[in-house]
């Protein structure tokens, strides 16, 4: 099972170990991909302050991240587990898991972002500032940016077992599964049971329990209808249809009855 996550608005401090090597990332077929945004990104920040923060889109407050990214190459690197925060990553509180459960994390969890394309749970990262709908002066948009590094690396990462996408839609743009990848891809919707709407903040939280409810169960479903199985014997309310057109991805609709 690979399951594909966004990464967090929010996250925590660098640490204060060795600094990033690009190379010893998951999915080195990405490495150059990553370098090229990696120093255009570093060069911004350590240029104009506020043409890097007009790029970036940050806010006056927000301002101190500018000098945060122009000191990635050095800055100190822990594991991008530890380093994403905020209510998806609260929920599914890696930390906490037992041993088990964290190694088939480390196997499965993927987690995309607009500086490192997509990184493990267990890849050394510094944290940083750069969502997936920037657009970088050389590069151009992020998003537009990944998809061919992307499809070159991605599909070999799927496998051949279930694919669980939980990203959110500016991080799905940039890789679509296709063929008999998208078969066996599943995408999850968190509705309000009553009113069958989606609720933002309770949305990546229940996405939180599903992934970690999967993780600690060490339930490993080989498609979609047995992802739909899985989640129901966890106490899940599920509703789901097979697509109406071979190659088409799988739509879950996880209900909920309360909102916090």
């Amino acid at each position: 099972m690979l399951v594909l996550l966004p990464p967090s608005e929010g996250k925590a401090a660098s640490g204060r170990g060795a600094p990033l090597k690009t190379g010893s990332l998951s999915l080195p077929g990405l490495t150059a991909a990553r370098e090229a945004v990696l120093g255009e990104l570093v060069e911004l920040c350590a240029g104009d302050e506020e043409k890097a923060r007009e790029v970036l889109g940050l806010s006056e407050g927000l301002r101190g991240e500018v000098a945060k990214n122009a000191e990635l190459l050095t800055a100190g690197a822990r594991p991008a587990g530890e380093i994403y925060t905020g209510v998806l990553y609260d929920a599914l509180d890696l930390a906490s898991l037992d041993a088990a459960a964290k190694r088939r994390a480390a196997r499965s969890l993927l987690v995309f972002s607009g500086l490192w394309g997509a990184v493990r749970v267990t890849d050394r990262i510094p944290s940083y500032r750069c969502s997936m709908g920037v657009k970088l002066p050389g590069l151009g948009a992020l998003g537009g940016y990944w998809r061919a590094p992307m499809a070159e690396v991605l599909p070999a990462a799927a496998g051949s077992g279930l694919v669980l996408d939980l990203r959110s839609a500016a991080y799905a743009a940039a890789w679509k599964p296709k063929g008999e990848v998208a078969a066996r891809t599943a995408t999850v919707r968190v509705l309000h049971a009553p009113t069958r709407k989606v609720v933002s903040h309770f949305n990546k939280a229940t996405k939180g329990r599903i992934v970690r409810s999967l993780l600690a169960s060490g339930t490993a479903p080989e498609g979609p209808a047995e992802l739909v199985a899985a989640l129901r014997e966890l106490g899940y309310e599920v509703e789901a249809e097979a697509p109406a057109r071979a190659g088409r991805p799988w739509t879950l609709d996880v209900l909920v009855d309360e909102v916090h």
